[in-house]
């Protein structure tokens, strides 16, 4: 599932595309994904200009000009890809836009568990989806009296916690284990045991891994695809994640994998306590 850092570069390649353009037409072919999608309110976007482009958590969020925004969660295959007039369609464009330009907006979705709805701008802190929201780990708020706060009282596992969207937004399995891997903590270790210290390092590398994982365009193993349809590469400066067995890129120690749930998490028992 496409995380914070994904995300991100997904915004961020959509702006040089979209930015400014109109919309001319939205056709809906599959109308079956999470959350059945709206067919009525994707037409009447027709007329209205892409005033900005931004990310709530996992969330991308196209600003119209007529004050609604058309948001889109990616799910697990979900992509959003400007291509071309006449490209020819791929089984699985669910959604295409076309704008005034013609340049398409295609969402494609094989698995089909992304989300496409529009709301009224003030409406978006009451949606399902976005009231619970945590911070963002860009946010000044996290620091590690906020991370302590949440960890003192908890049977979690610390890899575990750090998946709460409701604490912090956007972390998912992948950079919940890089994130300790660089804070040289154990996934395992239960979160009321870490101390402050602990607390403070690993809200101080948050942020920094979520800095180097946008800048190598995010994480690339099947499906995530940015909107010029290019993969990421920071799976070639993963630390630990899915290479178990494999040396560790500090110590001579191999990395290990463990169960936590229904999840794997990875690390190295050398440099992570």
């Amino acid at each position: 599932m496409p995380e914070l850092p994904e995300v991100e570069t997904v915004c961020r390649s959509l702006l040089p595309h979209l930015l400014g353009r109109t919309i001319r037409r939205v056709q809906v072919f599959e109308p079956r994904l999470r959350v059945p999608v709206d067919e009525r309110a994707l037409a009447a976007l027709a007329g209205q200009r892409i005033e900005g482009i931004s990310r709530l958590a996992k969330y991308i969020l196209l600003n119209l000009s007529g004050g609604a925004v058309w948001l889109f969660h990616l799910g697990m295959s979900g992509k959003l890809i400007c291509v071309a007039p006449h490209t020819p369609p791929r089984k699985h464009d669910h959604i295409v836009v076309d704008f005034d330009d013609g340049t398409e907006l295609r969402y494609h979705d094989p698995r089909r568990f992304g989300l496409s709805l529009v709301a009224r701008r003030e409406e978006l802190p009451q949606l399902p989806q976005l009231r619970h929201v945590g911070i963002d780990p860009f946010d000044q708020r996290l620091t590690g009296a906020f991370l302590f706060g949440f960890t003192r009282a908890s049977e979690r596992r610390i890899r575990d916690l750090l998946l709460d969207q409701q604490i912090i937004a956007g972390l998912g399995n992948i950079y919940a284990n890089e994130i300790l891997a660089l804070a040289g903590i154990k996934p395992t270790t239960r979160a009321h045991r870490l101390t402050r210290k602990q607390a403070q390092t690993i809200a101080a590398a948050i942020p920094k891994l979520m800095r180097d994982a946008i800048r190598w365009c995010g994480t690339s193993f099947s499906d995530y695809r940015d909107a010029d349809d290019k993969a990421g590469e920071f799976q070639k400066h993963l630390r630990v994640y899915d290479r178990d067995g494999e040396r560790c890129r500090i110590c001579p120690s191999s990395i290990k994998r463990v169960a936590i749930g229904n999840r794997s998490a990875f690390y190295c028992p050398v440099c992570q306590k």
